[in-house]
């Protein structure tokens, strides 16, 4: 059984969420509890509104409905919020160096005018937790797609989240770049007990790695354990029928 530590995060509850773009209802009475030290994972078709969802608790999109946060004495708390898009827009041919990204995000200086190695230590440490310390130096053009996702979790963890939400994090990795990714959001679940929301379209990994699993189409067609919900009517009409 896991411990929960008092002063972190213990449990997410998304109530009554609908966000709507003009007469475009892009979901609505959406309810789930996030449960600090478990890998949730968002799957539904295209369309079904899981980006928008992870946007509006981000408090990048209107929505209606609440957000409570509350730690393991059911105080309510104010969350550290991590987040990893699905890919990073850059130029490729850029000279732009992995410790340089980390610069730019983590001060508020010009990079040209922050000292690197007041900041390396912080930056091997966090790439260290995503077993990725051997690319501080590396060139962002010169990263894979799954090197470059891990440069990204590595740095939505400074600081690290309460809660880290990730947007289809894998799309266009490999399926040994996409093993070692989920290995390392489960291990971030189990020893920094924090709460993990996924989205993924790969339903293998979601069996193997996710703790629970939400099922969305413009509402809450199912919620609770991979089994529960892969075994359920909902899901085999949405992925499985002919």
């Amino acid at each position: 059984m896991r411990k929960h530590h008092s002063a972190r995060l213990c449990e997410t509850k998304v109530e009554n969420f609908g966000v709507r773009v003009g007469e475009l209802e892009i979901f609505s009475d959406v309810n789930f509890t996030l449960q600090c030290g478990e890998l949730t994972a968002l799957i539904g078709p295209n369309g079904a509104g899981k980006s928008t969802l992870l946007k509006s608790i981000l408090g990048e999109v209107s929505h209606t409905g609440e957000l409570n946060y509350f730690d393991a004495k059911g105080k309510h708390l104010r969350p550290i919020i991590g987040y990893v898009p699905q890919t990073l827009k850059f130029d490729a041919t850029s000279p732009t160096s992995v410790l340089d990204l980390f610069m730019a995000c983590l001060t508020w200086k010009p990079v040209w005018l922050c000292s690197a190695d007041s900041v390396r230590a912080r930056v091997a440490k966090n790439l260290r937790r995503v077993q990725a310390e051997y690319l501080i130096d590396r060139r962002l053009g010169a990263l894979s797609g799954g090197e470059l996702q891990r440069v990204l979790l590595a740095l939505a963890l400074e600081p690290l989240p309460d809660l880290l939400l990730l947007d289809e994090p894998v799309s266009g990795v490999d399926k040994v770049g996409m093993e070692i990714f989920y290995e390392l959001a489960a291990k971030l679940c189990a020893d920094e007990d924090m709460a993990i929301l996924l989205i993924s379209h790969d339903l293998e990994m979601v069996k193997k790695y996710a703790d629970q699993v939400i099922l969305l189409n413009k509402r809450v067609l199912r919620r609770g354990t991979v089994d529960e919900v892969f075994k359920s009517v909902e899901m085999q009409n949405l992925f499985f029928s002919i």
